[in-house]
């Protein structure tokens, strides 16, 4: 069993490079690209917005797959799979695109009407077509994978289906699906008067053994019940949960039932975009061999944002979506008495207007120490990385989190909440044997966060231990390889239990 090479079939909404909203698209290209790598079958499915440009990618018809008839509701829907394969990798992912102009084709954005700010009305449709395309597809190419790996609420009706109205399908007995949840928050809920649009069977539309959960159609739900196993991305974030009210967005009680089918698996990062050696976004390139040349990013940014250089007061950085749970009502509360430390601050970032007016009024009154850019630019979000001394991410609640790995690459040291995936990913420094990476602070209250901030200054004012402290984190090794194996042993544990 456990050298024999898996066909896997990896269902998401969106994928780099093709079309991007978040972490979710940049996972769905490089866990399958690994994968690959290690010798494995990859196969994606995903739908075709109207923003996926076919003549680029070279999209081309699969004559099996054209026109394929299916009823949503009582609406009859014909759509078609045409396929490419996932550019840049040096071995072939195929990747199958769902084309059906009314829901996918005629729209550029994903899942909000960029007229109305809201969510699409016929999202249920939309979601319910990419779940059933899913099975009809296997169907009609005689192909079965060993495992379906499904990503988020989008596709969380395809266990649904597979264990009812397509049990009976050539093959489909011996089907495993695992449910990957990248954040609990987004559910894909729905009126229960939806319910009839699945074609699912009546006994699924019930709050206790079914897919409604609080009175609508739950798609996440669905994916919670019927999967043979559910992973999210980081170990405490699973244990968070199914433990704790306020991490479990109503549906704690569900994923307690399953605790034993419930695993973490930590993200990788990419390191053809995210390595100090490479990085063509910095101006100076360094590495742990030569840390001086980190120093001169920081210059150069200090002087992209207005602030002077002084080699003994620390630079924090932040880049981050400006919303609570990612903590800056924490950064608000503490922001004056943060601005009485000896530090300097960069803060990058886009969210809720309440705080671009705070921020903006901030870098007025403290111009001299504190400077921010309100919107989002990659370029900058690189050189802050390079430039900071220090990290902030004292996020209320964090799935897996990226920026504090890649914090740690770029020999910045994170400071951040033990939670989710930064608990998982960041080790508290000790003062007293030098090990650690970065710093890490319990409570969600903003006086925890500044006595871990003068924690940090202080071993900053130790050149020595700081040059220790951030060779630790430089070491860390956050490959997608690392998180691959882990997939692929749970892929084999998944399927050992027949």
């Amino acid at each position: 069993m456990s050298t024999r090479k898996l066909k896997i079939l990896f269902v998401t909404s969106e994928a780099v490079p093709f079309v991007k909203t978040g972490g979710l698209a940049d996972v769905s290209a490089a866990l399958p690209k690994v994968l690959t790598e290690m010798g494995h079958e990859v196969r994606l499915i995903i739908p075709k917005y109207g923003a996926v440009d076919e003549r680029k990618f070279k999209v081309h018809d699969i004559i099996r797959l054209k026109d394929i008839s299916i009823k949503i509701g009582d609406k009859d829907v014909i759509f078609s799979l045409k396929s490419c394969f996932l550019p840049g990798v040096r071995t072939r992912v195929q990747i199958y695109f769902l084309e059906n102009y009314e829901y996918f084709g005629n729209r550029n954005s994903l899942y909000v009407d960029p007229k109305t700010g809201k969510d699409y009305q016929d999202n249920d449709e939309r979601f319910i077509l990419l779940n059933r395309a899913v099975l009809e597809m296997m169907i009609k190419l005689g192909w079965t994978p060993d495992i379906i790996h499904l990503n988020d609420w989008q596709c969380g009706l395809v266990p649904a289906y597979a264990k009812t109205i397509y049990k009976d399908s050539a093959g489909f007995d011996k089907l495993k699906i695992l449910f990957t949840i990248h954040n609990l928050a987004y559910q894909g809920k729905f009126p229960q008067s939806s319910f009839k649009k699945t074609g699912l069977p009546e006994s699924l539309n019930s709050e206790k053994k079914g897919i409604i959960h609080q009175g609508k159609l739950n798609f996440l739900k669905s994916g919670l019940l019927f999967s043979d196993a559910i992973n999210t991305v980081s170990e405490t974030y699973a244990l968070e949960i199914r433990t704790k009210d306020e991490f479990g967005e109503g549906l704690k009680d569900v994923l307690a039932k399953r605790k034993d089918k419930l695993f973490g698996i930590v993200n990788g990062i990419d390191y053809n975009s995210w390595n100090p050696e490479k990085d063509k976004l910095i101006p100076f390139n360094y590495s742990i061999k030569n840390l001086d040349k980190k120093v001169e990013n920081k210059i150069y940014l200090l002087e992209r944002f207005g602030l002077k250089y002084d080699p003994n007061i620390p630079l924090i950085g932040v880049i981050s979506r400006l919303y609570e749970s990612k903590g800056i009502d924490l950064i608000q509360k503490a922001f004056n008495d943060l601005m009485k430390l000896n530090i300097q601050f960069i803060l990058l970032g886009t969210g809720d207007f309440k705080y671009h007016t705070f921020f903006e009024k901030m870098s007025f009154k403290y111009s001299d120490k504190f400077s921010c850019y309100l919107g989002f630019s990659d370029e900058l979000a690189h050189l802050i990385e390079a430039g900071a001394d220090m990290f902030l991410m004292p996020s209320k609640y964090e799935p897996c989190g990226l920026n504090q790995m890649y914090s740690q690459v770029y020999g910045t040291i994170p400071i951040v909440r033990e939670t989710g995936g930064l608990a998982d990913t960041v080790q508290k420094y000790n003062d007293k044997t030098g090990e650690g990476t970065g710093f890490v602070f319990k409570k969600y209250e903003a006086d925890d966060m500044i006595s871990e901030i003068k924690r940090a200054i202080k071993v900053f004012a130790n050149k020595d231990s700081w040059q220790k402290l951030m060779k630790n984190a430089m070491k860390q090794d956050f490959s997608w390889n690392v998180s691959a194996k882990k997939y692929i042993d749970l892929y084999r544990k998944i399927l050992s239990e027949e």
